[in-house]
């Protein structure tokens, strides 16, 4: 939440200045923010403005407005307008003649109607109509009206305020695999709280078939202290750390397991058996991690590349790395991507050698060399996702203000961006390593259950785009 301020003439007008028949007009349109504001100040939570479902499902077919939000208007114009600053509501009378739904512009005007001057109060007919010139409220107000003037210039602040509901984002990521066969997927050594919690309620959200892999003991132990319910979920067990990593990975290549998820072990544990020449996933791609973002102040997506696996990546690397992401959002239904390779500037420096190696994976773009994205960099991180910040410095690219794969010089500046992201930008977060033979949830140990969740959504997709590659 920030605040605009701006410079405005205020005038009202005094009881002695009123004239029957004189009027003001306030007009507004009714956005989606503007209910959840209501409800969050009411703490009316009225299912008709609140639950888009049950709203669909009612007489109306649509969200409707709280009555009392075109209500809120006509004090305002009292207030603010006519008679202005000053003014003090006595009494109301309101009629509802008419839902307001989302998007309807309303246009509220208020009219002098009778003056009493022994109490120096005013009548006024209130009459809110919609864009179609419809009334959907009539009614009067009594106010008390101002006798002192007010005419001045005046710095108005006025706080911009958002509604964020992390977990209605949850709940959307969670209908990315609604109606999809849950995937089976070897946890390793889910030997703590979050560890366990999250492929098991993965496993209750119908998004995967767990296999719990480590010391059974333990496991229950956990399951029993936190009151997880482990009633369907199958254990196998592992003497400990490395021996889970060691057997969740051949049930990946035995085909017993078509995901693999890391659990409350160290990540080199787990990937020195994924690496492993003899025993290992590898492919002939270079495995890569991505962070998927849901950030509440970006319109869309973010895959952010590589955080948690390359440290220093090489140009021939980076290739890979892009390709592995471009593939990841293609899964999850971007059909072309913007991607946008980041450094410090958007400018080639030669002494800068992230600025290099994003000029040449543009042009290895432009040969086919990287495919089903469009690239552009360098870019900075405030022109891949600001026009504004974009324009201002002259950049003219499809790319820069709208990316959504941002491909980072290295793990430590990705790794910061997206951290930065999640903790201070309140950031809906899940993680994947791609490059390997199955799809792998690789999240820190401080990770929480809703975000091991969301990285097995992820998951599932991938496994699932990977069935239908393998029919092909």
């Amino acid at each position: 939440m920030h605040e605009e301020s701006e410079q405005r003439y205020v005038v009202n007008k005094t009881y002695d200045e009123i004239k029957v028949g004189d009027f003001a007009s306030l007009t507004r349109t009714l956005m989606p923010e503007d209910v959840k504001l209501f409800a969050v100040l009411t703490g009316d939570f009225n299912a008709g403005a609140n639950d888009p479902q049950y709203a669909e499902s009612g007489m109306f077919r649509e969200v409707m407005a709280h009555g009392m939000w075109s209500g809120s208007l006509i004090s305002t114009v009292l207030g603010t307008r006519f008679p202005g600053p000053g003014t003090i509501l006595v009494d109301s009378s309101l009629h509802f003649a008419r839902p307001v739904t989302i998007g309807d512009t309303i246009t509220i005007t208020v009219t002098a109607k009778q003056k009493f001057d022994h109490n120096k109060h005013v009548i006024l007919d209130c009459v809110c109509t919609n864009q179609e010139n419809l009334q959907v409220v009539r009614g009067t107000a009594e106010v008390l009206a101002p006798t002192e003037k007010v005419s001045h210039m005046a710095e108005v602040h006025r706080p911009q305020v958002s509604i964020d509901n992390k977990h209605e984002r949850y709940q959307q990521m969670l209908g990315m695999v609604k109606g999809l066969e849950p995937i089976p997927t070897a946890v390793a050594h889910p030997c703590d709280k979050e560890s366990l919690k999250g492929p098991v309620i993965a496993f209750q959200e119908g998004i995967i078939e767990p296999i719990l892999v480590g010391p059974e003991s333990k496991i229950r132990s956990v399951a029993e202290e936190f009151g997880i319910d482990l009633h369907g979920i199958r254990i196998v067990n592992a003497r400990h750390s490395h021996d889970s990593a060691a057997i969740s990975v051949s049930l990946v290549r035995t085909g017993d397991a078509e995901a693999l998820m890391k659990g409350s072990l160290h990540t080199d544990e787990l990937m020195g058996e994924v690496v492993s020449r003899a025993n290992g996933l590898r492919t002939s791609r270079r495995i890569s991690h991505v962070f998927l973002m849901n950030v509440p102040t970006y319109h869309r997506p973010l895959l952010i590349t590589d955080a948690a696996i390359n440290i220093a990546p090489t140009l021939a690397e980076k290739v890979d790395i892009i390709q592995n992401a471009i593939e990841l959002a293609h899964v999850i239904g971007i059909p072309e991507p913007k991607v946008a390779i980041l450094s410090a500037v958007e400018t080639v420096n030669p002494k800068i050698q992230s600025t290099l190696d994003a000029a040449a994976l543009c042009k290895m773009a432009d040969r086919g060399q990287i495919t089903g994205g469009i690239l552009d960099g360098p870019l900075a991180f405030d022109n891949a996702v600001s026009i504004i910040a974009a324009k201002t410095k002259g950049i003219k690219s499809a790319v820069a203000g709208h990316a959504e794969i941002l491909v980072v010089p290295d793990l430590e500046s990705g790794n910061m961006v997206a951290k930065q992201l999640e903790y201070l930008a309140n950031a809906l977060t899940a993680g994947i390593v791609l490059g390997t033979r199955v799809p792998i949830v690789l999240t820190s140990r401080a990770d929480t259950a809703e975000t091991r969740t969301a990285s097995c959504v992820i998951a599932a997709l991938v496994a699932h785009a990977n069935r239908i590659k393998g029919v092909a």
